[in-house]
Protein backbone atom coordinates (compact mmCIF):
# COMPACT_ATOMS: atom_id res chain seq x y z
CA UNK A 1 0.00 0.00 0.00
CA UNK A 2 1.10 3.37 -0.62
CA UNK A 3 2.72 5.80 1.94
CA UNK A 4 -0.11 8.40 2.68
CA UNK A 5 0.16 11.71 1.31
CA UNK A 6 0.71 14.86 3.39
CA UNK A 7 -1.89 16.84 4.27
CA UNK A 8 -1.07 19.17 1.64
CA UNK A 9 -1.07 16.71 -1.23
CA UNK A 10 -4.00 15.02 0.07
CA UNK A 11 -5.29 18.77 0.07
CA UNK A 12 -4.19 19.13 -3.59
CA UNK A 13 -5.33 15.69 -4.94
CA UNK A 14 -9.03 17.27 -3.83
CA UNK A 15 -8.74 20.53 -5.17
CA UNK A 16 -7.40 19.07 -8.40
CA UNK A 17 -10.58 17.29 -8.37
CA UNK A 18 -12.19 20.31 -8.48
CA UNK A 19 -10.06 21.87 -11.49
CA UNK A 20 -10.77 19.25 -13.64
CA UNK A 21 -14.34 18.34 -13.18
CA UNK A 22 -16.76 20.74 -10.76
CA UNK A 23 -19.92 22.06 -13.07
CA UNK A 24 -18.75 24.95 -13.97
CA UNK A 25 -17.28 23.91 -16.70
CA UNK A 26 -20.01 22.40 -17.85
CA UNK A 27 -21.29 23.76 -21.70
CA UNK A 28 -24.95 24.81 -20.17
CA UNK A 29 -23.38 26.18 -17.36
CA UNK A 30 -21.24 28.14 -19.11
CA UNK A 31 -23.65 29.91 -21.36
CA UNK A 32 -25.37 30.38 -18.43
CA UNK A 33 -22.50 32.75 -16.91
CA UNK A 34 -21.97 34.42 -20.56
CA UNK A 35 -25.52 35.43 -20.38
CA UNK A 36 -27.09 33.09 -23.18
CA UNK A 37 -29.44 31.20 -21.72
CA UNK A 38 -33.33 31.79 -22.32
CA UNK A 39 -35.61 32.37 -20.08
CA UNK A 40 -36.67 29.34 -20.49
CA UNK A 41 -33.42 27.77 -20.19
CA UNK A 42 -32.74 29.69 -16.53
CA UNK A 43 -36.42 28.05 -15.50
CA UNK A 44 -35.13 24.88 -16.28
CA UNK A 45 -32.02 24.99 -14.28
CA UNK A 46 -34.23 26.87 -11.50
CA UNK A 47 -36.85 24.31 -11.49
CA UNK A 48 -34.56 21.40 -11.60
CA UNK A 49 -32.06 22.66 -9.27
CA UNK A 50 -34.66 23.02 -7.03
CA UNK A 51 -35.01 19.44 -6.15
CA UNK A 52 -30.95 18.82 -5.70
CA UNK A 53 -31.07 21.89 -3.02
CA UNK A 54 -34.66 20.11 -0.93
CA UNK A 55 -32.41 16.89 -0.66
CA UNK A 56 -29.48 18.79 0.63
CA UNK A 57 -30.79 18.37 4.18
CA UNK A 58 -31.82 15.21 3.62
CA UNK A 59 -28.21 13.87 2.59
CA UNK A 60 -27.23 15.83 5.72
CA UNK A 61 -29.29 14.13 8.43
CA UNK A 62 -28.20 11.19 7.04
CA UNK A 63 -24.60 12.31 7.95
CA UNK A 64 -25.29 13.72 11.00
CA UNK A 65 -26.93 10.39 11.90
CA UNK A 66 -23.48 8.65 11.75
CA UNK A 67 -21.19 11.49 13.55
CA UNK A 68 -19.25 10.25 16.31
CA UNK A 69 -19.32 12.98 18.70
CA UNK A 70 -21.70 15.28 20.19
CA UNK A 71 -19.21 18.24 19.19
CA UNK A 72 -19.38 17.06 15.44
CA UNK A 73 -22.67 16.70 15.09
CA UNK A 74 -23.60 20.15 16.86
CA UNK A 75 -21.33 21.89 14.21
CA UNK A 76 -22.89 19.75 11.25
CA UNK A 77 -26.53 20.75 12.41
CA UNK A 78 -26.31 24.25 11.05
CA UNK A 79 -25.92 22.97 7.68
CA UNK A 80 -29.82 21.46 8.56
CA UNK A 81 -31.18 24.35 9.62
CA UNK A 82 -29.47 26.83 6.91
CA UNK A 83 -31.81 25.27 3.98
CA UNK A 84 -35.05 24.03 6.69
CA UNK A 85 -34.68 26.98 8.52
CA UNK A 86 -35.78 27.90 12.31
CA UNK A 87 -37.56 30.14 13.85
CA UNK A 88 -37.74 33.62 11.89
CA UNK A 89 -34.91 32.18 9.23
CA UNK A 90 -37.12 30.59 6.47
CA UNK A 91 -34.52 28.84 5.23
CA UNK A 92 -32.14 28.10 1.44
CA UNK A 93 -34.96 26.07 0.34
CA UNK A 94 -37.79 28.70 0.90
CA UNK A 95 -35.07 31.31 -0.44
CA UNK A 96 -34.74 28.94 -3.38
CA UNK A 97 -38.27 28.64 -3.99
CA UNK A 98 -38.91 32.47 -4.36
CA UNK A 99 -35.51 32.24 -6.61
CA UNK A 100 -38.20 29.78 -8.38
CA UNK A 101 -41.06 32.82 -8.16
CA UNK A 102 -38.36 35.62 -9.54
CA UNK A 103 -37.98 33.84 -12.66
CA UNK A 104 -41.55 33.38 -13.48
CA UNK A 105 -42.36 29.53 -11.97
CA UNK A 106 -45.16 29.54 -9.80
CA UNK A 107 -44.40 28.21 -6.25
CA UNK A 108 -46.96 25.14 -6.45
CA UNK A 109 -45.20 24.64 -9.91
CA UNK A 110 -41.67 24.40 -7.93
CA UNK A 111 -43.29 22.37 -5.26
CA UNK A 112 -44.94 19.97 -6.95
CA UNK A 113 -41.55 18.76 -8.85
CA UNK A 114 -43.71 18.53 -11.87
CA UNK A 115 -40.37 19.97 -14.14
CA UNK A 116 -37.94 17.83 -12.75
CA UNK A 117 -36.18 15.87 -15.00
CA UNK A 118 -36.29 11.93 -14.76
CA UNK A 119 -32.21 11.77 -14.97
CA UNK A 120 -31.96 14.96 -12.46
CA UNK A 121 -34.11 12.74 -9.88
CA UNK A 122 -32.21 9.91 -10.85
CA UNK A 123 -28.56 11.84 -10.33
CA UNK A 124 -30.17 13.29 -6.88
CA UNK A 125 -31.12 10.42 -5.33
CA UNK A 126 -27.99 8.26 -6.04
CA UNK A 127 -25.97 11.32 -4.07
CA UNK A 128 -28.71 11.14 -1.26
CA UNK A 129 -28.20 7.03 -1.19
CA UNK A 130 -24.27 7.72 -1.61
CA UNK A 131 -24.32 9.38 1.58
CA UNK A 132 -26.77 7.02 3.41
CA UNK A 133 -24.54 3.43 2.58
CA UNK A 134 -20.78 5.10 2.58
CA UNK A 135 -18.33 5.69 5.70
CA UNK A 136 -19.42 9.09 6.82
CA UNK A 137 -15.87 10.26 6.00
CA UNK A 138 -16.54 9.46 2.56
CA UNK A 139 -20.29 11.16 2.26
CA UNK A 140 -18.36 13.95 4.23
CA UNK A 141 -15.79 14.02 1.21
CA UNK A 142 -18.61 14.26 -1.39
CA UNK A 143 -19.66 17.83 0.29
CA UNK A 144 -16.66 19.06 -0.20
CA UNK A 145 -17.77 21.35 -3.61
CA UNK A 146 -18.31 23.53 -1.15
CA UNK A 147 -14.35 24.03 -1.44
CA UNK A 148 -15.31 25.62 -4.96
CA UNK A 149 -19.03 27.60 -4.40
CA UNK A 150 -17.54 30.69 -2.75
CA UNK A 151 -16.06 31.91 -5.84
CA UNK A 152 -19.02 30.57 -8.24
CA UNK A 153 -21.62 31.60 -6.41
CA UNK A 154 -20.19 35.68 -6.25
CA UNK A 155 -19.98 35.82 -9.93
CA UNK A 156 -23.22 34.50 -10.00
CA UNK A 157 -24.98 36.99 -8.39
CA UNK A 158 -23.15 39.21 -10.99
CA UNK A 159 -24.09 37.50 -14.07
CA UNK A 160 -27.87 37.51 -12.65
CA UNK A 161 -27.87 40.83 -12.16
CA UNK A 162 -25.99 42.03 -15.00
CA UNK A 163 -27.17 39.87 -17.66
CA UNK A 164 -30.55 38.79 -16.76
CA UNK A 165 -32.20 41.89 -15.49
CA UNK A 166 -35.39 40.58 -16.21
CA UNK A 167 -35.16 38.00 -12.43
CA UNK A 168 -36.15 39.65 -9.67
CA UNK A 169 -33.41 41.21 -7.53
CA UNK A 170 -34.73 39.28 -4.50
CA UNK A 171 -34.78 35.95 -5.83
CA UNK A 172 -30.96 36.05 -5.31
CA UNK A 173 -31.04 35.69 -1.69
CA UNK A 174 -30.19 32.22 -1.74
CA UNK A 175 -26.83 32.99 -3.21
CA UNK A 176 -25.69 36.13 -0.67
CA UNK A 177 -26.46 33.81 2.17
CA UNK A 178 -24.34 31.22 0.47
CA UNK A 179 -21.42 33.54 0.49
CA UNK A 180 -20.52 33.29 4.65
CA UNK A 181 -21.87 29.75 4.55
CA UNK A 182 -20.06 28.05 2.09
CA UNK A 183 -17.29 28.63 3.70
CA UNK A 184 -17.64 28.21 6.74
CA UNK A 185 -19.13 24.22 5.63
CA UNK A 186 -16.22 23.78 3.65
CA UNK A 187 -13.44 24.56 6.37
CA UNK A 188 -15.49 21.81 8.66
CA UNK A 189 -16.06 19.42 5.85
CA UNK A 190 -11.81 19.40 5.55
CA UNK A 191 -11.24 19.35 9.27
CA UNK A 192 -13.37 15.97 9.13
CA UNK A 193 -11.79 14.76 6.35
CA UNK A 194 -8.05 15.18 7.07
CA UNK A 195 -8.76 13.85 10.72
CA UNK A 196 -10.48 10.68 9.88
CA UNK A 197 -8.85 9.77 6.14
CA UNK A 198 -4.99 8.66 7.68
CA UNK A 199 -4.35 5.93 5.21
CA UNK A 200 -3.95 6.53 1.59
CA UNK A 201 -7.08 4.27 1.27
CA UNK A 202 -8.92 6.30 3.24
CA UNK A 203 -7.60 9.40 1.87
CA UNK A 204 -8.23 8.05 -2.03
CA UNK A 205 -11.99 7.22 -1.38
CA UNK A 206 -12.26 10.63 -0.15
CA UNK A 207 -11.36 11.78 -3.57
CA UNK A 208 -13.36 9.49 -5.19
CA UNK A 209 -16.03 10.80 -3.33
CA UNK A 210 -15.61 14.42 -4.24
CA UNK A 211 -15.72 12.91 -7.51
CA UNK A 212 -18.30 11.13 -7.64
CA UNK A 213 -20.52 13.81 -6.23
CA UNK A 214 -19.10 16.58 -9.27
CA UNK A 215 -20.35 13.64 -11.74
CA UNK A 216 -23.61 14.45 -10.18
CA UNK A 217 -23.79 17.89 -10.71
CA UNK A 218 -22.54 17.32 -14.38
CA UNK A 219 -25.42 15.03 -15.08
CA UNK A 220 -27.64 17.67 -14.05
CA UNK A 221 -26.90 19.54 -16.57
CA UNK A 222 -26.50 17.40 -19.26
CA UNK A 223 -30.34 16.19 -18.46
CA UNK A 224 -30.69 20.02 -18.62
CA UNK A 225 -28.70 20.30 -22.06
CA UNK A 226 -30.82 17.66 -23.81
CA UNK A 227 -34.28 19.08 -22.32
CA UNK A 228 -33.41 22.71 -23.09
CA UNK A 229 -31.10 23.04 -26.08
CA UNK A 230 -30.37 26.11 -27.80
CA UNK A 231 -31.99 26.64 -30.61
CA UNK A 232 -29.58 25.91 -33.51
CA UNK A 233 -30.04 22.45 -31.81
CA UNK A 234 -33.53 22.15 -31.51
CA UNK A 235 -35.14 19.02 -33.45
Amino acid sequence: MPEPWSNEQFMAQLRKVGESRYHDKHPYHVRMHEGKLSPEQVRGWVANRFYYQKNIPVKDALILSKLPSREDRRDWIQRIIDHDGRGDDEGGIEAWVRLGEAVGIPREEMLDERHVLPAVRFAVDAYVNFCRLRPWPEAVASSLTELFAPTLVSSRIGVFEKLYPWIRPEGLEYFRARLHQAPRDADQGVGLVMRECKTRKEQEAAVAALSFKCDVLWALLDALSLAYPDEENRA
